[in-house]
């Protein structure tokens, strides 16, 4: 399959599988399939089987072929990553030896009008990775002005979300807000850039795009689903490409790598076992001759852990950030 590998190598495609480290016989999961870059990698190891998941049905289809090829080592699964747990125990794994995810949208997604994640890209205002649930245009016609204002803030770190949520709400009452075109040129007459700067809806389209997937409860559960089902010694290798999911994996490893009793001051509390040994102190990065073949590599961080024979910690507290069912119901 080397030919195959060469063919598609995910960002920081290389790093991840060395910090993957497949072995012969071992199960593994390629949580966000895409292209198949990883599943690819892992089945040149001898023996290696591998669970692929991804919730966009395109990946999936295309994915086909790769399963025939793979002689009955590959499995692919529609579905989403949060469920890896449950997606591995129907295929008869309690545990895995590794799980690798590839966070947020893809090259492809991107590169399909007709998807409507790009504003470069007139097409119609989807966004879903999935084909069910709210579109953004869905949400774009629903949400109160306050709660759009809150969404393209804490998901798009958009400074101007006031301003930008005003101008939709607005521009909503003389016509739907139904492409990408359209909803790009309300941001811009708002957002202000300088020449160099990013296009002035790139906060806000991502801001949408990770409301309406549920993008980073998706990644808070699916981290916890990892740390149940790994087995000791099994490593988790996870590439994000924003700021805002690498806190959520960063976060995560540190709160779940730390090390140390009690204080001496309150000898009754003890510290739980930490369940992961962290295997990147600092995030990986791409290097130079990454960053000129794909300029859409430059945000990209990998980190990776190791599960230790601790038990799986509590699950984590819930974010109090915005979430679809609340948008949609109107405002």
């Amino acid at each position: 399959m080397t030919e195959a590998v060469q063919r598609h190598i995910p960002v920081l495609g290389r790093e991840a599988i060395a910090l993957l480290a497949p072995h012969a016989g071992g199960v593994y999961v390629d949580a966000t399939f895409g292209a198949g870059g990883y599943s690819r990698a892992i089945l040149e190891v001898s023996g290696t089987r591998v669970i692929g998941i991804d919730r966009d049905r395109t990946a999936v289809t295309g994915g086909f072929d790769l399963v025939e090829r793979s002689e009955g080592r590959l499995v692919l699964v529609e579905d989403r990553f949060s469920n890896l747990a449950e997606i591995c125990a129907d295929q008869g794994f309690a545990a895995v030896d590794g799980i690798v995810m590839d966070v947020g949208v893809s090259s492809m997604q991107l590169d399909e009008a007709g998807r409507g994640f790009s504003f470069r890209l007139d097409g119609p205002l989807d966004m879903r990775m999935a084909r069910d649930g709210p579109t953004a245009a869905d949400v774009i016609a629903r949400a109160a002005e306050a709660e759009l204002a809150n969404i393209i803030y804490l998901f798009g770190e958009e400074r101007h979300s006031r301003s930008v949520a005003r101008a939709i709400v607005a521009a909503r009452k003389e016509a739907p807000i139904a492409t990408t075109r359209a909803l790009a040129e309300i941001v811009a007459r708002v957002v202000r850039g300088r020449p160099g700067d990013i296009h002035p809806a790139t906060r806000t389209f991502q801001a949408l795009r990770i409301f309406v997937n549920e993008e980073l409860d998706e990644l808070r559960k699916a981290l916890e689903a990892a740390e149940r089902v790994l087995k000791p010694g099994g490593r988790l290798a996870v590439v994000s490409f924003h700021s805002l999911e690498d806190r959520i994996v960063k976060n995560f490893l540190a709160e779940r790598g730390k090390v140390g009793g009690g204080s001496r001051h309150l000898p009754e509390v003890r510290h739980v076992a930490p369940s992961f040994k962290i295997l990147t102190r600092r995030p990986v990065t791409p290097d130079d001759a990454e960053l000129a073949d794909n300029p859409r590599s430059r945000s990209a961080k990998l980190r990776g852990a190791e599960r230790t024979e601790a038990p799986a910690h509590a699950p984590s507290e819930q974010p109090a950030w915005p979430r679809l069912p609340d948008a949609m119901r109107g405002g």
